[in-house]
């Protein structure tokens, strides 16, 4: 009798726990829907170009022991489907080397410096234009 009303009491709970994560996907597929019809509407209304450049985020650093300052830097400008590129700076005594690399879904196409990642990140999340300083390994 008493492992009957455990085996009751344990199906009941474990039937109610799938309705309530059922419940709780069918709201999250709703606000994604949601969403994606509050962004397709700004789009046609002219406030909103998933292809324009909207997140930018710089990332200084010191690149090379013999120059301090954090005048090395990574930019990234990426538009609302999380592409676009990231501008590097490399600063030193006698010459500066600059490299462009291109960001496809948030994920650059060749592999990206720790500090261009950092950039990348910075932007994605909407951190905005300002510094993302972080304290960079000499290499």
């Amino acid at each position: 009798m008493l492992v009957t009303t455990w085996v009751i009491v344990g199906v009941v709970a474990g039937i109610s726990g799938v309705f309530i994560g059922y419940l709780a996907l069918r709201q999250a597929r709703s606000t994604v829907e949601e969403c994606r019809r509050m962004l397709s509407r700004q789009v046609v209304a002219g406030r909103g170009d998933l292809k324009a450049v909207r997140d930018v985020a710089v990332c200084r650093y010191d690149a090379l022991s013999e120059m301090t300052g954090r005048l090395s830097f990574s930019v990234a400008m990426i538009n609302g489907l999380g592409d676009g590129i990231v501008l590097t700076s490399i600063n030193g005594r006698s010459e500066t080397r600059t490299y462009v690399r291109a960001v496809v879904g948030g994920k650059g196409e060749q592999p990206l410096s720790p500090e261009e990642e950092q950039a990348v990140r910075a932007a994605r999340l909407g951190h905005g234009p300002l510094v993302a300083s972080r304290a960079a390994e000499p290499r």
